[in-house]
């Protein structure tokens, strides 16, 4: 058999906003493995755990291959071919649309779609279906920090860039976990802070995070605080002389309202309402205003807020009033959440505005865009965003809803509702490479789109960097690329609605979209008429405004103290501490608070199918403060109700020193397809943010109550994971708490728990059937009818490969780590069932994985930090950190707590 060679492909990863350049080693056919690329800008060659595993997500099990479609809602959907399905999809809408006007259909996008994939949406809808109900799931994490811009400086620009980050001699970074969220800027600055330890960071941010623990001063504010805390340090640096007069008069207007505003803020009051100490709010402010640079970070901490603009605008005052703008090191910094949320605010890919930054209720704007279009007709009613769109598909003024590359059903507040407007919807449509997600069974066609590897176009990073996504393999069944899709219903669509023979959709490529955007952004703030494919082909990803005749893209904006708003001037906003949607109450008393893990991405439809990333947290816990359980009785490891009057939601609990008493933390990213909940986002308030339209999406007021669910069943299995983490989907829902997750890094494994007030009918056998358990010469079984214990292991060739705990599970942790490390079995085999917490030898010490890329568990590094190993003989010993960096935070914090360590180890 002849080998094919090797390619190696350069694109860009596809999570979060960093934008990080990659280079994909491929047979053409399947990923072999990546490497970040050393030349690309935004990484110079560093990646994350995540993109560093990114190959070991391209399998083909779970993916959406061929288009599917039903026409009876009690009937599963049938495969059919692309023409069917694209003619359906077209002939529905029309019919629709004829029925119920232009406003009846909507469309949900995601900012992990690529430029060109954003651009034939928004075309279609505004351009040539006349409607503007079209966003995204980016009004989810970005749109207050584009309304602050917006609101300030007149244009939607972050108006720095990444080096800032390292030139900064103070960094204020509030409402991100960057450690986590974005880690390859993380290594930058932690990198920047090595080489000149008089840098500072300020970490503001409710829980002791990995970030929080490196900061210089960590404030830990009580949530939904951000707005008095900005306030605050802006009362002190008026106060204390720090403010730049000159540059207020020369460049800003609206100062004074501001000033007579925040007098008011004082530190006692501030410190009362934050819940910090006057002290560290004085420090903060004399530090921020003896910087010569400052850069602040910000995500979704502040944008997920029903004050999320107002929050935006409190960190930009903070910058004009001290001139920390528009030179190195010094500005205001959204994180941008995902891939290519920028891309789709560039095209006008959500309900507010139209392409290249323009406004939908500017007449010029309107007039511009139908020119360009070739239309009579652009509607002037700002669409439907994420919140009021599901609301409206709810109440039946929306009849047909096409959903692309998002997830709402998991990642929208109140999923009851979302789930509700789904089955109440006429007509949904589901774009996606991936069938086990939430939305998807409530699709009536499933269009299957082309993945990461697969796709071809362009994506925009945080700092305005536009970089090519380039295909390495041929694309698996019958998918499609996005934009693709969306061209061919576009123009049956035309056929149906306009009288133009000839089609305004006639993109053959993606370059062909690209070239049609670019043309949008002539004269405008973006205007990137100077790019095209070759440029970017030739000299690599490129900053915006990049406009004909440009060499280079501009570095940072608003350097010459000129806003592109009426005045040119930048404006201050005086924003007045509001607070959280939900507050806290004798029958909620406690502030929920959500957030990523290192490791997962959004709902996990790509990271949870890699065992590897969830070996440093294997299934979703509630972290709650020690203090808080011991008062409560609530020891680690039981079932709590965590509830509110939208729901409520089962979940394991965990002591953790991270949060503060009176506050709880849940991650964002477990869903139903993992879990027997829907998740967290079911307890959070679809309550938003009145000039972003962006829910809160952070926090929301919940009660804790131990849940006693006496009836317990643990199952691990090793096989292909992918296929039984399928088969096991259907049993989460037969007990009253089920999850499951995987196992191992060399030897994956699937692992499911099950906890019921007695034994759930018929739910052992359909596990054992599951999972590959049969009774056979390869299994024992101990069985005790009277007590409801029934066990079941499974050895190949002396292996442990699998067991089943029901009724009795204390041996469950010590089993599923033999399988972890290869299933090596030494003891008699009755000894699996005895209930017993450790080996017979004793052997067992449980310990997360810290290190992912190595496998350096947290036992291990105790035990050389037990003998006094510093950071770097641990580096030197175990290699930990010295790949992707992300463990590096937690290490240092293990460093910092030698003294607990020392005592239990």
């Amino acid at each position: 058999m002849t080998l094919k060679p090797i390619q190696q492909t350069h694109s860009t990863c596809c999570y979060c906003g960093v934008g990080c350049g990659v280079r994909i080693a491929s047979d053409g056919q399947r990923v072999l493995g990546i490497e970040g690329d050393e030349f690309h800008p935004a990484n110079l060659g560093r990646l994350c755990t995540k993109g560093r595993t990114l190959p070991l997500t391209m399998t083909p099990t779970g993916r959406a291959l061929y288009p599917e479609m039903r026409t009876d809602r009690r009937l599963p959907r049938q495969r059919v071919s692309w023409d069917e399905a694209l003619d359906t999809v077209a002939n529905r809408f029309a019919d629709i649309i004829r029925e119920h006007g232009r406003d009846s259909v909507a469309f949900y996008l995601s900012g992990q779609l690529l430029t060109e994939d954003y651009y034939v949406f928004n075309k279609m809808a505004k351009g040539l279906i006349g409607t503007n109900n079209i966003d995204t799931n980016s009004r989810l994490c970005m749109s207050s920090a584009v309304m602050g811009y917006k609101k300030a400086f007149g244009a939607d620009a972050p108006p720095g860039n990444y080096e800032d980050l390292e030139l900064a001699d103070l960094l204020l970074i509030a409402g991100s976990n960057m450690a986590y969220a974005h880690p390859v800027l993380f290594r930058r600055i932690e990198a920047a802070k090595a080489a000149d330890p008089s840098k500072r960071w300020i970490v503001v941010d409710p829980r002791r995070t990995d970030t929080a623990a490196m900061a210089d001063l960590h404030l830990a504010i009580n949530p939904g605080t951000d707005v008095a805390l900005f306030n605050g340090l802006l009362h002190l640096l008026l106060w204390e002389g720090y403010a730049d007069r000159r540059y207020i008069d020369a460049h800003t207007e609206g100062f004074e309202a501001v000033k007579d505003m925040v007098r008011e803020y004082t530190p006692k009051l501030v410190a009362d309402i934050c819940g910090i100490s006057d002290t560290d709010l004085i420090t903060a402010a004399q530090w921020f205003g003896q910087a010569k640079a400052v850069t602040s970070l910000y995500s979704m901490g502040l944008n997920q807020s029903i004050q999320g603009t107002d929050k935006n605008l409190a960190v930009i005052n903070l910058h004009l009033a001290t001139g920390q703008m528009g030179r190195p090191g010094a500005g205001p910094f959204s994180l941008t959440g995902q891939p290519n949320a920028m891309g789709g605010r560039e095209v006008g890919g959500m309900a507010t505005m139209l392409a290249a930054h323009r406004d939908i209720q500017n007449p010029a704007h309107r007039s511009e865009m139908a020119a360009i279009w070739g239309v009579d007709y652009l509607s002037d009613t700002p669409g439907l965003s994420a919140v009021d769109m599901f609301d409206a598909i709810r109440r039946g003024q929306v009849k047909a809803v096409w959903i692309a590359c998002t997830n709402p059903a998991h990642s929208m507040p109140e999923q009851a509702l979302i789930a509700e407007a789904l089955k109440t919807a006429e007509f949904v449509v589901v774009q996606e490479a991936f069938l086990d997600t939430d939305t998807v069974p409530f699709a009536d066609v499933v269009l299957p789109a082309t993945s990461w590897a697969e796709k071809e176009g362009t994506v925009t990073n945080s700092e305005r960097r536009i970089s090519r996504v380039r295909a390495a393999i041929a694309a698996p069944g019958e998918t499609q690329g996005d934009w693709w899709i969306a061209t061919q219903v576009a123009k049956r669509l035309e056929k149906h609605l306009t009288p133009f023979k000839m089609s305004r959709f006639a993109f053959d490529t993606p370059e062909a979209v690209f070239n049609e955007h670019r043309k949008t952004t002539e004269g405008m703030d973006l205007d990137i008429t100077g790019l095209s494919y070759a440029l970017l082909e030739n000299q690599g990803p490129q900053q915006w405004p990049f406009p004909a005749g440009a060499t280079t893209g501009l570095a940072r904006r608003y350097s010459d103290g000129v806003f592109p708003t009426a005045s040119g001037k930048a404006s201050f906003h005086a924003v007045r501490h509001i607070g959280t949607a939900d507050k806290t109450s004798a029958r909620y008393p406690f502030h929920l608070i959500t957030g990523r893990l290192r490791d997962q991405w959004h709902g996990m439809s790509r990271t949870g199918r890699v065992s590897q990333l969830l070996e440093h947290v294997a299934e979703a816990c509630l972290s709650m403060n020690a203090d808080d359980m011991a008062r409560r009785g609530i020891q680690s490891g039981q079932l709590v109700k965590v509830a509110n009057a939208r729901g409520s939601i089962l979940v394991p609990v965990e002591a953790s020193a991270e949060v503060a008493s009176g506050s709880v933390f849940l991650p964002m990213h477990w869903n139903a397809q993992f879990w027997s909940e829907p998740g967290a986002n079911r307890l959070m308030p679809a309550k938003a943010d009145p000039y972003s339209l962006q829910p809160e999406l952070k926090h929301a007021a919940v009660r804790i109550d131990v849940v006693n669910l006496p009836w317990q069943c643990v199952a691990v299995r090793q096989g292909d994971v992918d296929e039984l983490m399928q088969a096991i989907r259907p049993l989460l829902k037969q007990s009253r708490f089920a999850s499951a997750t995987l196992i191992g890094r060399e030897n994956p494994a699937l692992l499911v728990r099950f906890a019921d007030e007695s034994e759930p009918d018929g739910l052992i056998n359909a596990l054992d059937t599951a999972i590959h358990l049969h009774s056979s010469p390869e299994t024992q079984d101990y069985l005790d009818p009277a007590r409801q214990i029934n066990k079941r292991g499974r050895w190949d060739a002396g292996r442990l490969t699998g067991f089943r705990l029901a009724g009795e599970t204390k041996a469950a942790d010590w089993l599923s780590d033999v399988i972890r490390q290869g299933g090596e079995w030494r003891w008699a085999r009755l000894q699996a069932f005895a209930p017993r917490a450790t080996p017979p030898d004793g052997s067992y010490q449980p310990a997360k994985t810290v290190c992912n890329c190595l496998g350096v568990s947290e036992a291990t590094l105790k035990q050389s930090i037990a003998k006094g190993c510093s950071f770097e003989d641990l580096q030197q010993q175990h290699k930990c950190g010295t790949q992707c960096g992300s463990c590096v935070p937690e290490i240092k914090r293990m460093l910092q707590n030698a003294p607990r360590i020392l005592q239990t180890a």
